[in-house]
C-alpha cells in the first residue's frame, strides 16, 4: 500500500481509461503533488484494487490508465453493522472515519431521545453526502476495497420498526454482560450505540424487544464516541483479524 489510493465511482476493468473526478484529482494533483507517469492505486468499491499511471494532468483534470488487478480483500471476517444515535457536533465524522478503519461493514445513524442533533430533508441528505465521503476517504488511507455503506438517517422509532436481520444484536450499555465473555458470533453482529447520555429507558425497552442484548465494555463510561471503536477494537481482537 505505498503509492497513493484514490476511490473512483466508474466500474474499473484491466486498460481502462478515464478522468478523476474533481476532487480526487485535486488530491492527486494539489496535495499530492503527483506528475504525469506517476502511479497510483484506484479501486471502484467492488472488491480488488487496480494499478494506474496518470496520463495527462492540466489545473483541472487527472486521467489515468488502469494495469494490473490484485485480488486483495482487507475486510474483516466479521461483519458489524454500527447503529449510532446521532452525536453532537462533528463526532460524527470521527465516529464513521475511525470504525471504517476498525473494519465495519455498515453504518445507520438514528436520531435519538436524547440526541442534541435533529437532521431531516435536505439538511439530511448534505450531512449523509458528507458522511459518505468521510467513509471513502478512510478506505483510501485504510486499505480496504470495499466502502461500508453508510445509511440514510432515521428516527429510532422509524428503525427500530423495521425487521430485523439475521444477526446478533448487541445493544452497548454499562450494565451489560461483558463483550469478552460472550460466545463468538455465529452470525454478524448489529452493534447499537445511544448518543449523549445513551439511550432512554423508553429506547433501551424497545430495542431489548427486538432482540437486542445488553452488552458492556468494563467498568468506565464511555463516551458516544469511545464506545463504539472500542467495541469494534474488541470484536477484532476476540474473532476478527486483529489477532492475526
Amino acid at each position: 500500500m505505498g503509492q497513493p489510493r484514490i476511490f473512483v465511482d466508474v466500474k474499473l476493468g484491466p486498460g481502462a481509461q478515464f478522468s478523476l473526478a474533481a476532487d480526487a484529482a485535486n488530491h492527486v494533483g494539489k496535495a499530492l503533488r503527483l506528475k504525469t507517469g506517476d502511479t497510483i492505486t484506484v479501486f471502484d468499491g467492488r472488491g480488488g484494487e487496480y494499478d494506474a499511471v496518470i496520463l495527462r494532468m492540466d489545473k483541472e483534470d487527472v486521467d489515468v490508465k488502469t494495469s494490473g488487478f490484485h485480488d486483495v480483500d482487507r475486510d474483516s471476517p466479521v461483519s458489524v453493522g454500527l447503529v449510532q444515535g446521532l452525536p453532537e457536533a462533528d463526532k460524527m465524522d470521527w465516529i464513521i472515519q475511525k470504525s471504517v478503519e476498525l473494519g465495519v461493514a455498515w453504518i445507520q445513524p438514528i436520531v435519538c431521545d436524547r440526541s442534541v442533533v435533529r437532521l431531516a430533508g435536505d439538511r439530511a441528505a448534505r450531512r449523509e453526502a458528507h458522511w459518505k465521503r468521510v467513509a471513502v476517504a478512510a478506505c483510501e488511507q485504510c486499505g480496504r476495497n470495499r466502502v461500508p455503506e453508510v445509511r440514510p438517517t432515521l428516527g429510532f422509532i422509524n428503525w427500530v420498526a423495521l425487521p430485523p436481520p439475521e444477526a446478533a444484536r448487541w445493544m452497548l450499555a454499562p450494565d451489560g454482560v461483558p463483550l469478552a465473555t460472550r460466545a463468538a458470533p455465529a452470525l454478524p453482529v448489529e452493534l447499537l450505540v445511544g448518543p449523549e447520555g445513551g439511550l432512554s429507558e423508553r429506547e433501551r425497552e424497545l430495542a431489548h424487544s427486538r432482540g437486542f442484548e445488553a452488552t458492556g465494555l468494563g467498568p468506565r463510561v464511555l463516551r458516544t464516541e469511545t464506545a463504539p471503536l472500542a467495541a469494534l477494537a474488541a470484536i477484532q481482537t476476540l474473532w476478527g483479524d486483529l489477532s492475526r
